[in-house]
């Protein structure tokens, strides 16, 4: 159980990164495509760094392929749902912004969730790596929850809510290291499902929505969001 307090903290981090969002005034159309190329470069560096290549290792391609497939479909699902509970209203800009925060909170936490049974596994193996995995999970998450207070804080939800749906989102890291103490024999072609899951739906956040909603604000500057959101999450894979 001692996993468990480091997970939590590590878990937390992305509140923090939401609280960095909300105590900053509306940010302007430069500062805007930084921030939503960024989160979409630290999406990108998640997936082929961190998610897919853990799928590939703990299964087969066929068991990471299914997985990463049903990630999409959940997502598109989920994306169709929000559209039509609005389709009702006019469908202005800070729709389409908190529509795209939540659905951004749904992919995180389906992350977060085999993050934390890869920590449960890492302090079980004993030595350093336990420590050394929450320290990255923690650096991976303050970004994180920065990217799903943009779209939210931008779409004029209310300061409050945003971080509550952070700190809902935070719960998922302790949530999975608990579920992988009880579950330490779990097989690894359960692992690699959750992991490709959690890779499938970041890439349709990715493609579908955070990446043309920083090309909307500003091409050139997107793209310096998602370089300087990539090479963040390169970095913090030295740390492993």
């Amino acid at each position: 159980m001692h996993a468990l307090l480091p997970s939590f903290l590590a878990g937390m981090a992305t509140a923090l990164g939401s609280f960095v969002i909300l105590i900053w005034r509306r940010p302007g159309r430069r500062t805007l495509a930084v921030l939503l190329g960024g989160a979409a470069g630290v999406m990108l560096a998640v997936v082929l760094l961190d998610l897919l290549p853990a799928a590939l290792d703990q299964g087969t391609p066929l068991e990471a392929g299914i997985g990463f497939g049903a990630g999409v479909v959940i997502l598109w699902v989920l994306d169709r749902l929000l559209t039509w509970s609005t389709s009702g209203e006019t469908y202005s800009r800070e729709i389409s912004y908190q529509r795209m925060g939540y659905l951004m909170a749904t992919g995180i936490a389906l992350h977060d969730l085999p993050e934390g049974i890869a920590i449960a596994g890492a302090y079980a193996a004993g030595g350093a790596l336990g420590p050394l995995l929450a320290l990255s999970i923690a650096l991976h998450n303050v970004p994180e929850g920065i990217a799903t207070a943009t779209p939210l804080h931008m779409g004029g939800v209310r300061r409050r809510q945003v971080f509550l749906v952070n700190l809902i989102i935070s719960i998922f890291t302790p949530l999975g290291t608990l579920l992988g103490l009880f579950m330490l024999r779990l097989s690894p072609e359960h692992l690699s499902f959750m992991l490709a899951l959690a890779a499938g739906a970041m890439m349709y956040l990715l493609k579908d929505e955070l990446l043309p909603a920083a090309q909307q604000q500003s091409p050139a500057w997107s793209w310096i969001g998602i370089a300087g959101g990539y090479a963040l999450l390169w970095l913090a894979q030295f740390i492993h």
